[in-house]
């Protein structure tokens, strides 16, 4: 079985325990002021495996599906060959807690503060598989073309500075936005560590 299904499955299952048991989600979601406080550090990581709705947990798995199988299947393994899977399954959770770390130190001291869900590590799959492909073509039901990868990271990652500048609702556009960071920043240092590849050159050579 793939690390992609098998993330799938943990969190769908996590999620949908979490949906008719309000006491579990409590105790599991991203608290920072009781890691804080109480040192449950174990927050960092399984905020990771809950949703807030039915809806929630399908757009973010949905998500991570098309670009986890992507990236894990064709992707790193031409990048990484048999250290694929293990760097995948890294980064993946790796991002679950890069993605929250800025909102720890910005609400840890407020108790209201409170956020739960996969995206910030979802951005970091669609951000790193987009990385290694720039000019991949992604394409939404409502937008009837392809719309080249850098252009709509560009675009992702500006709308979610302004709009968790702007504060307000309840989508984490700070976990979107630094977990996007960390995917590239993952895949970058990887790339050149592991593989001697400079993504940032066969950027710049793909887009201009």
């Amino acid at each position: 079985m793939s690390i992609t299904f098998l993330i799938i499955i943990i969190t769908s299952i996590v999620s949908i325990i979490g949906f008719s048991k309000p006491t579990l989600k409590e105790d599991l979601l991203f608290w920072p002021f009781l890691i804080k406080r109480e040192g449950q550090l174990y927050r960092f990581v399984t905020h990771g495996a809950l949703h807030a709705d039915t809806m929630h947990l399908i757009f973010n798995m949905v998500s991570f599906y098309s670009f986890g199988i992507a990236l894990e299947e064709y992707l790193f393994k031409a990048l990484f060959g048999d250290l694929s899977r293990a760097l995948f399954a890294i980064m993946y959770f790796t991002s679950i807690i890069a993605s929250v770390i800025p909102d720890f130190f910005k609400y840890q001291h407020q108790s209201h503060y409170r956020s739960l869900g996969a995206s910030g590590a979802v951005s970091a799959v669609v951000f790193s598989a987009i990385t290694i492909q720039p000019n991949m073509p992604i394409r939404f039901f409502f937008i009837p073309f392809n719309i080249p990868g850098y252009i709509f990271g560009i675009a992702f990652l500006v709308l979610s500075a302004m709009l968790a500048k702007k504060g307000g609702g309840n989508i984490g556009h700070n976990a979107h936005f630094w977990g996007s960071v960390y995917g590239i920043l993952f895949t970058y240092v990887a790339a050149k560590l592991i593989s001697g590849i400079d993504l940032l050159e066969y950027f710049v050579k793909s887009v201009f």
